[in-house]
């Protein structure tokens, strides 16, 4: 689903001197499109009146959730080695109408390109991308995927999730014949340390009927914060 960029109002989450955290809404694109107006990069950047916006990490369209601009070059080179280096913890929500393969654990594997822009995961080893997560049942056959991404590679999480046969319910891509009022995906959670001060930001999906509905909501005020689960240490080297 794609939103006419014009008529909606970005949330912030947090908005400080160096870098401002907003909560991106599905089906909105990071740069302009023609047809629908401003992207998201250039909406935040009109919506706080800043002549300066440095954009550190993406989201796909169809994922809502939290996502960092930074405001100063320093900030935002500052960032962009860390998520180079993987020290920002993220956290993703997602859900499937399909029974996977295993219920928790580490997917881990090489991705390379398929047909129509799509991406498949390898069972090589020589880059792989690298995705731990825990999976809860819901009703109406559906579960929720908690995912601690290592990596941050093009589609990972959605390609990740296809690999275990539980892709994403609204994945144009790799949910087939599938017909849903958003994306599944959600970026809930983000956690980094930044001049001596620890960041946590949480927000959870405001939209999609199945990702609003009362037993998740629950579910996920029953979980708490989502590093405080108990994920295994893994190697995140090859």
């Amino acid at each position: 689903m794609s939103v006419n960029n014009s008529s909606i109002t970005i949330e912030v989450i947090n908005n400080n001197t160096d870098f401002v955290v907003i909560d991106k809404p599905e089906g909105v694109n990071f740069h302009d499109e023609t047809d629908l107006g401003q992207g998201l990069f250039n909406q935040v950047k009109q919506q706080l009146n800043l002549e300066v916006l440095y954009p550190v990490h993406r989201l796909d369209k169809m994922t809502s959730g939290l996502i960092i601009f930074a405001k100063t070059l320093a900030c935002a080179q500052w960032f962009q080695q860390q998520f180079e280096q993987h020290t920002i913890e993220k956290y993703y929500l997602a859900l499937s109408d399909q029974k996977p393969v295993k219920k928790q654990g580490l997917i881990k594997g090489d991705m390379v390109k398929s047909r129509r822009g799509m991406w498949k995961l390898t069972r090589s080893q020589n880059n792989p991308a690298i995705t731990q997560f825990f999976s809860y049942t819901l009703a109406s056959k559906t579960r929720l995927f908690i995912l601690k991404p290592h990596t941050g590679k093009t589609h990972q999480i959605r390609v990740a999730l296809n690999s275990i046969g539980a892709p994403i319910i609204g994945d144009s891509y790799y949910h087939s014949n599938e017909r849903s009022d958003r994306g599944y995906l959600h970026a809930y959670a983000i956690r980094f340390s930044y001049c001596g001060q620890r960041y946590h930001f949480m927000s959870s999906p405001q939209s999609g009927e199945l990702f609003t509905q009362q037993a998740l909501v629950q579910l996920l005020m029953d979980m708490g914060k989502p590093w405080a689960l108990n994920w295994p240490k893994i190697r995140t080297r090859p």
